[in-house]
């Protein structure tokens, strides 16, 4: 459904941690742009080992990376602060000021950075506000504050058309080989 393509994001992926970097690497992304809760970590939790190896090796290949989050500052800074990070909180996703100022941070063009995060209405569609592309990821834990399963039950019928249209095209892309 065209109504619902602002929300569809540019990859999806079973999570953060088994996206292929190097395959982004090589499409020309140099910066990467991440959720928090649900991304990283499960909500609300601190920021683990697995999480600081993780953004560790992605600098180390020469990623600039970043956390836009909708949290208030405490909660971004402390996080951020253990994984070495800068990080931009009160983003008030899904406009698209918080990317606009990581981007002017990372000092990379939005061609080359991917946004990375678990929710449709605030992640994926604050990115392609700010002409960005992105990687939708599954939630690493279910255990989530009532309104954030509110908005899962309405993103729903968009995920729904997404992957629909997804399989059609690769329907349509096996036809012609």
């Amino acid at each position: 459904m065209r109504l619902f393509e602002g929300f569809y994001p540019t990859y999806a992926a079973k999570n953060t941690y088994s996206i292929d970097f190097k395959k982004l690497w090589d499409e020309g992304f140099r910066g990467v742009i991440f959720d928090i809760d649900n991304t990283l970590v499960g909500h609300d939790l601190p920021a683990d080992r697995r999480a600081y190896r993780f953004l560790k090796s992605l600098k180390e290949y020469g990623f600039r990376t970043m956390i836009v989050s909708n949290n208030e500052e405490p909660r971004v800074k402390s996080f951020a602060d253990k994984l070495e990070c800068p990080y931009v909180y009160k983003a008030l996703k899904p406009r698209g000021t918080g990317y606009t100022k990581a981007k002017e941070l990372m000092d990379l063009p939005c061609d080359q950075i991917i946004c990375i995060g678990d929710q449709l209405f605030t992640d994926i569609w604050g990115a392609n506000r700010a002409g960005m592309k992105s990687v939708l990821v599954g939630r690493l834990f279910y255990k989530e504050p009532p309104h954030i399963h509110f908005k899962r039950v309405l993103e729903f019928p968009v995920l729904h058309s997404y992957f629909r249209k997804r399989r059609r095209e690769a329907h349509a892309k096996s036809r012609k080989h």
